[in-house]
């Protein structure tokens, strides 16, 4: 069990009167200038605080993990981090419940990850046709029976521990022919053939992510398909993750949105002290399923947004159908309206994969500044470029011009390229600013950077560019701190802030 740490903020211990469970740290602290921690899990909060006070909190406190007690008087700069820090007001007993049920829920950092497609194994008794597509997935077509079978399992298993909770969420598509479910099964520790655990999840279960809790002994998981039926079953990914359940997804008050295909993005929004710009941050590429760049924005002291995409191995660059790019630019623009802001009040940023997700949406967003580390813009080039320049290294640029185009020649390459391209020629760049730190020798997309220049239309358009010698994974300390400060230099000399001194 993950160790909780709580702040107690107030005139008396309220530990002395709860149950407080053994993997519970509280701190209680009347006198906050003697909060050490750089941070705390669960903020717990029964009496005013002034502004000095609030704007510990704002450094200490993460979003959507403070609990006031109603009998606390909102008072200004009360109500200020209780906005701020996303608050629920809770009465003694409630928070009690809290204690008992779900502080377990609000563990220091937010796990998600795929089971690798690799390791998918086809059953050696299915009769039809398999074609593999990379990490796009596998695509059956034959007769499944007229019983529940096993059609597919994935090798690998993943551990459960007591009291802890998974949420899996299957990425597929099918004929209304087929029907599945999905299985998961729980052995012992140390045992290969005694069950501890058994879910059987329906479709109509999977319609929403599905959750299992283990109330037994800790102990691995096996994952299989089941199917029956006739005709086409594609299975793309199966995604687990330490869940929060209604808590929030990844981080406390991580939200989730899912197209009618099944592909998700993810976005995390803190308010900070609510004052402009809203800072956009995209996920680079990674394996492991989370937000990225929590604290390095968090120390800016002003609103942001985190934004992920979990698609494929690492990330599809956040390039997706209608429904699925409306999702990000509704979600982006709810935020802005949230906090009463305007695109001059907008900052899109990024690194590497993120910095495509910036731009590609800085063309409909317009946003007051792009800050770009290790930018990318033509996704076909980065796939090319993988059969000569660095053969292995990124794969993921083969799956997503295949997600694409459907296609790997040389129309395709060109295809993907102009999709982005004749967007960003479009738009009226006038107002934004682009400030970008390339790799000299980038073996991904080395012309990003002149293509912009090239491809701005508007006069007088402020562009700041720094060349690093390397490769696309060179020196990227020197790419990120001169990314940060970029940032704070944006922060000052636009808005009026301190940057880093903020927070």
């Amino acid at each position: 069990m993950n160790k909780i740490s709580v702040l107690q903020v107030g005139n008396e211990d309220l530990s002395l009167q709860l149950h407080i469970p053994d993997f519970v740290e509280w701190n209680y602290i009347n006198d906050l200038e003697k909060a050490t921690e750089r941070s705390y899990d669960v903020c717990v909060l029964n009496r005013c605080v002034n502004e000095k006070e609030a704007r510990i909190l704002l450094k200490k406190v993460r979003a959507y993990t403070l609990f006031l007690l109603e009998n606390v008087e909102l008072d200004y700069w009360t109500e200020w981090i209780f906005k701020s820090r996303v608050g629920k007001i809770y009465s003694h007993n409630k928070l009690q419940e809290f204690v008992n049920d779900d502080i377990k829920l609000f563990f220091p950092s937010g796990y998600g990850e795929k089971f690798n497609a690799l390791t998918l194994s086809i059953s050696q008794s299915f009769g039809g046709s398999i074609t593999w597509d990379g990490y796009n997935g596998v695509l059956l077509n034959g007769e499944y029976g007229d019983d529940f079978y096993q059609i597919a399992y994935w090798r690998m298993n993943v551990p459960l521990f007591n009291e802890q909770v998974i949420d899996f969420w299957l990425e597929y598509d099918k004929d209304s022919t087929v029907n599945i479910q999905l299985k998961i099964e729980q052995f012992q520790s140390g045992s290969v053939s005694t069950v501890q655990n058994r879910w059987v999840f329906n479709e109509i279960d999977l319609e929403s992510v599905v959750s299992i809790e283990n109330k037994k002994m800790d102990g691995p998981i096996f994952v299989s398909l089941l199917a029956k039926g006739k005709g086409m079953l594609k299975i793309v990914n199966l995604h687990d993750r330490h869940s929060r359940k209604s808590y929030g997804v990844f981080f406390p008050g991580g939200k989730r949105f899912v197209t009618s295909k099944r592909e998700e993005v993810f976005m995390y929004f803190e308010p900070g002290d609510m004052k402009p710009p809203l800072n956009v941050y995209f996920s680079g590429w990674k394996n492991q399923e989370s937000f990225e760049g929590y604290n390095m924005m968090k120390r800016m002291g002003a609103p942001f947004l985190l934004v992920t995409d979990v698609r494929l191995t690492g990330g599809a660059f956040y390039l997706g159908d209608e429904e699925y790019e409306s999702l990000v630019i509704s979600g982006i623009k709810k935020y802005l309206d949230l906090l009463g802001f305007d695109e001059s009040q907008l900052i899109l940023s990024g690194l590497s994969m993120g910095t495509f997700g910036s731009l590609y949406y800085g063309c409909t967003l317009r946003p007051h500044a792009l800050i770009l580390g290790k930018p990318l813009g033509s996704l076909g080039d980065i796939a090319e470029n993988e059969r000569i320049k660095r053969p292995g290294i990124f794969p993921t640029s083969l799956d997503v011009l295949k997600k694409n185009t459907n296609s790997m020649d040389t129309n395709a390459i060109k295809s993907i390229n102009d999709r982005f391209w004749t967007k960003f020629d479009k738009t009226d760049w006038s107002h934004s600013k682009f400030i970008m730190s390339y790799l000299i020798e980038d073996d991904y997309d080395p012309n990003t950077y002149k293509n912009v220049i090239g491809h701005i239309k508007n006069t007088g358009i402020e562009v700041i560019g720094r060349g690093i010698h390397g490769r696309h994974n060179d020196n990227t300390y020197a790419v990120v701190e001169w990314f940060r400060s970029q940032y704070n230099q944006i922060l000052k000399e636009d808005f009026g802030r301190d940057g880093d001194g903020n927070a």
